[in-house]
């Protein structure tokens, strides 16, 4: 009897310890992890899928990433109420944010530099903007009531005189995103679109690069911000820390990206 006993005891111990060294649920970790979000400009999704998947690594969090243009990104923001991090395509739709209370803070991040982005061997011979009004080229350019791009294309077209009359008739495609210029450039469904200079060299295989003149162009910030909304605002703000680090800047660089402003900081649009 009392060895009976004496074994039972055993047994409930052994169950009691094994229980303590039960294998930890890879998911149900996960789960436990921070789960942020950022809403970021489509034409900076190369840098920042890399800065998102070695912060995640890194500090133990998990991040999901809304691309997509940067006014509709705003409106989501908007109508949600929810998300931790904004990198709109230019600083204004982050002004236009913390305006409505929306931003805790932001740090400028990199520079867009509009270019013009023609088919490959630009066969077209189109040298600059005012080729862009001609009636045997094809244009696109981003739709100002979804992406920054669109708003500074009409700013650099109305910057060298053109009135959107002129240019209208040529115009074929008005996009959401930045990214689906490129790709109407790539399949030769357009002759010429208006992209950001790092947008451009991602199709350096497939597509030509025009520039415009810094004295005739806009140049704009990209900064990112923290949301007022966010439930886990020191992660985001370590977020932001990174991407301004050396690191941060280095992943920028090996993009394409301008980390510093043009020579000309009077065209920048601040």
């Amino acid at each position: 009897m009392k060895y009976a006993v004496l074994l039972l005891a055993a047994s409930v111990l052994g169950l009691t310890l094994g229980g303590g060294c039960r294998p930890v649920d890879p998911s149900a970790e996960r789960q436990a992890r921070p789960q942020m979000l950022l809403f970021c400009g489509a034409g900076l999704r190369p840098p920042v899928d890399i800065l998102v998947e070695e912060f995640s690594a890194a500090q133990q969090v998990s991040m999901a990433v809304d691309y997509a243009g940067s006014e509709m990104l705003l409106s989501k923001m908007k109508l949600s109420g929810q998300g931790d991090l904004y990198m709109p395509g230019d600083n204004r739709y982050v002004d236009a944010a913390a305006a409505e209370g929306l931003i805790a803070s932001q740090e400028s991040i990199c520079y867009f530099v509009p270019v013009i982005l023609v088919c490959k061997g630009n066969p077209k011979q189109i040298r600059g903007l005012a080729d862009l009004a001609r009636e045997d080229v094809r244009v696109g350019l981003g739709d100002p009531r979804a992406c920054s791009v669109g708003v500074v294309s009409r700013e650099v077209l109305k910057k060298n005189n053109m009135a959107w009359e002129t240019i209208e008739p040529s115009v074929k495609f008005q996009s959401a995103t930045v990214n689906e210029l490129g790709m109407q450039v790539q399949t030769g469904a357009l002759d010429a679109v208006i992209v950001w200079d790092a947008v451009a060299k991602q199709y350096a295989q497939h597509a030509d690069e025009v520039p415009i003149p810094l004295s005739h162009n806009v140049v704009t910030a990209v900064d990112l911000a923290v949301l007022s909304s966010s439930q886990h605002a020191e992660a985001a703000r370590r977020f932001v820390e990174f991407a301004c680090s050396s690191r941060g800047r280095e992943i920028f660089r090996q993009h394409g990206y301008l980390v510093s402003p043009p020579t000309m900081p009077e065209s920048v649009v601040e």
